[in-house]
């Protein structure tokens, strides 16, 4: 008999426990759930024990606790100082555990519980970048909805994969070419433990994929109250190739990726009936879990229902959330494909014959050239589906009425929750104290009372947000010159060259930041296409202005790659090398830096093509403002104060007509609003203007673009309740 989920201790597992000196034992309890992450002396009391071996176990407790030298161990567990903040620590991770805490949830929610939780399911998770099972916004936005639902106490219980090489890592060489690596990730390293049947058996799951038997195994981690279970099929016994499946995040060729996601779906269902486990919802974010809803109807007919009726009663368990605007970015497989890794007994299991089971995957209903897509079965076999933003969902409305050919583009019932970020992970623990002090109290309970929110920013003096900002700037600095020194070592540049990167940028110049995927939609090259004015702004030594870059091309992208070299190639100029610059490695860890210190975000994808967006989020709540198309997220958030649009919402007939616009349009802000208003300073040095926008900034974005408000919109509309859909008046999505 196997544990069930609320059985199971939440803080046991995860390697083997290294003895710590008495005053400081806790650190060992507490580094085996990732709740100190986004505790505001969690990092700190880590990294404290050691700076060097923190930075060389990229920011893993587990690992820091078993190499730091047993004399660091006891130098800080007769510091009193230390050992007070250890022992404060180990009492609020005791206090938000215990069952007696009072949470929104228990008041809220009361429809779900830990014997009926919300399941929630995605093929990334991106909680920690120690955790690397995350490649761009799906994982963090994901990892940020677990972190959420725990401090809301919303019973979640998270399915995924464990990818043992994770994402790539990713190195330019001098010519600017982008080079992949894949790192192992031990098990044994991280706060993670296999799950195991009561008499201590690791619990194997039995899957038929191409014809043959697999065997699935799963591992927890801990999200403070949630969680997460990472599906493996590396297991002793299996085919070489079917240990492999859970080897690479979006690696290998399309027939890996239909098995990865048959373990995720298929996998992940059976996981949850080993607990005896019955959801109160489903949550499919985003296609790749959509085979789960197979398996929940092969499970009805195993009882005796014929399909329709199966189908009927999943629709009721299960809510989607899509996440890509354009047709070709969803899943779609071949139909041999999918005969081959199913198999004929699957769906005859269903009661289905071939054309039927293939038909579940497509718009026309016996249409042989089309593909086997993972969006419309998530579509038609959930109860509601929703986009990630207000222009999200209207695109999705238009993208998706083929599925529903009697209705109006406006009647198809796809809705929206717009996304949000997790406030406590991505807020500077500088500003979150400054935000403390103001609040007197917990800043983030103040965050969920609009009101109560914009009393505390404005009792936030000029002078005090923009020494915290220039502080956070000047930390930035300091980081970006350390990995581009380490960088042009590794690239063999000479010491000289090397050791020069100690001295790029200016502490106190306009500190641009453009960070994301690269791809063709979000027009990088965009800002390269007027260089003499480029040129301009960048080298005028009275306003500067200087640029921090960071992405990752998809290996198999060809064309984003050549997009990045160019960017690499274009900033050798030895001019521009001082002040543009591009970091290395696009993580987690680069992200916080940026988003927390870049006094502007640029984002320039082509509209409509930006579902939501993230990143601008994370800077709004920091104070940056943010200069970006009207679409996703900024088409709601954007009021004319606390940022900047580039370009308007006007339809072009072409690309490149629309490209040249925008182009323009960027360069006349830059020009003309932000350059001015950041250097306009009074007699105190201080911009008024530009931090009267930091403030309104943040003011109206915090409250409505932070996970918690999103976390409680699917609680509210779409976990407990139906969502209400939007009419056509309320799908313009432009304010101001």
């Amino acid at each position: 008999m196997v544990q069930t989920i609320s059985e199971i201790e939440p803080t046991v597992g995860g390697g083997t426990a290294r003895m710590l000196p008495e005053t400081i034992e806790a650190l060992e309890r507490i580094s085996r759930n990732y709740w100190w992450s986004w505790m505001p002396d969690g990092t700190s009391i880590f990294r404290d024990l050691d700076q060097e071996v923190w930075n060389e176990c990229e920011h893993n407790p587990r690992r820091l606790l078993k190499e730091t030298s047993d004399y660091n161990l006891a130098r800080m567990a007769t510091d009193p100082v230390y050992v007070g903040r250890v022992r404060r620590l180990a009492e609020d991770f005791d206090a938000y555990m215990s069952a007696e805490a009072r949470t929104w949830a228990a008041e809220h929610a009361r429809e779900i519980s830990r014997e009926r939780p919300v399941a929630y399911f995605c093929a990334e998770f991106g909680v920690h970048h120690s955790l690397p099972l995350y490649s761009g916004g799906l994982g963090i936005l994901a990892g940020d909805h677990l972190k959420s639902a725990s401090d809301l106490g919303l019973p979640l219980v998270a399915v995924g994969l464990l990818y043992h090489h994770g994402y790539f890592r990713q190195r330019l060489r001098r010519d600017g070419w982008q080079e992949e690596s894949y790192n192992q990730i031990d098990v044994n390293d991280l706060p993670m433990h296999l799950v195991r049947r009561a008499d201590g058996s690791p619990v194997y799951l039995e899957m038929e994929m191409r014809g043959r038997a697999v065997r699935v195994q799963a591992w927890r981690v801990d999200v403070g109250r949630v969680a997460l279970y990472l599906l493996d099929t590396n297991v002793e016994g299996n085919d070489a190739i079917d240990q492999m499946i859970t080897g690479h995040l979006y690696g290998g060729d399309r027939e890996t990726r239909c098995v990865q996601e048959m373990v995720l779906g298929v996998g992940g269902v059976r996981l949850l009936r080993h607990f005896g486990v019955e959801p109160h919802v489903f949550h499919l974010n985003e296609g790749h879990s959509a085979f789960l809803t197979l398996e929940l109807a092969r499970e009805l007919t195993a009882r005796g229902l014929d399909f329709t009726e199966a189908t009927r009663t999943v629709r009721e368990r299960c809510v989607f959330t899509t996440h890509t605007p354009v047709a070709a970015g969803h899943d779609e497989f071949v139909a041999p494909l999918i005969e081959m890794c199913f198999g004929e007994a699957y769906w005859q299991s269903l009661g289905l014959t071939r054309e039927e089971f293939l038909d579940l995957g497509r718009v026309k209903a016996g249409d042989d050239e089309e593909l086997f897509g993972l969006t419309p079965l998530a579509l038609r076999m959930c109860r509601s589906s929703n986009g990630v933003s207000r222009k999200h969902g209207e695109v999705s409305r238009e993208l998706w009425n083929k599925m529903w050919p009697g209705r109006k583009v406006e009647e198809t019932p796809i809705t929206h929750v717009t996304n949000g970020v997790h406030a406590p992970t991505w807020v500077a623990p500088l500003l979150g104290s400054l935000f403390e002090r103001h609040a007197g109290g917990d800043w983030t309970e103040a965050l969920r009372d609009p009101a109560e929110w914009a009393r505390v920013v404005a009792s936030v003096s000029d002078e005090e947000l923009w020494k915290v900002k220039r502080l956070l700037n000047r930390r930035l600095i300091a980081f970006v010159r350390d990995r581009l020194y380490f960088a042009r070592q590794q690239q063999g540049e000479t010491p000289e060259f090397a050791a020069g990167a100690r001295t790029l940028f200016d502490p106190d110049a306009l500190t641009i930041g453009f960070a994301r995927r690269v791809a063709a939609y979000k027009r990088w090259r965009l800002i390269l296409s007027d260089p003499e004015r480029l040129s301009r702004l960048i080298m005028n030594e009275e306003r500067p202005v200087q640029f921090v870059f960071a992405g990752k091309a998809h290996p198999q992208d060809q064309g984003a790659k050549m997009i990045l070299q160019q960017m690499a190639l274009w900033k050798l100029d030895p001019e521009i090398m001082r002040r543009a610059v591009f970091v290395q490695d696009y993580d987690q860890e680069i992200a916080r830096h940026l988003v927390q210190a870049v006094d502007v975000w640029l984002n320039v994808p082509r509209r409509p093509l930006e579902a939501s967006g993230t990143s601008g989020e994370k800077v709004g709540l920091n104070g940056g403002l943010n200069l970006s198309v009207l679409d996703g997220w900024w088409l709601e958030g954007y009021d004319g104060g606390n940022g900047w649009a580039v370009g308007n919402l006007t339809v072009s007939e072409s690309v490149e007509e629309m490209d040249e616009r925008d182009a323009d349009s960027l360069y006349h802000v830059l020009e003309n609003e932000v350059v001015p208003t950041f250097y306009e300073r009074d007699e105190r040095g201080i911009p008024r203007r530009w931090v009267a926008m930091m403030k309104h900034a943040i003011e109206t974005l915090a409250p409505a673009f932070n996970s918690d408000r999103m976390v409680r919109e699917y609680t509210r509309n779409v976990y407990v309740g139906r969502h209400e859909f939007p009419t056509a008046a309320d799908s313009h999505g432009f304010n101001g």
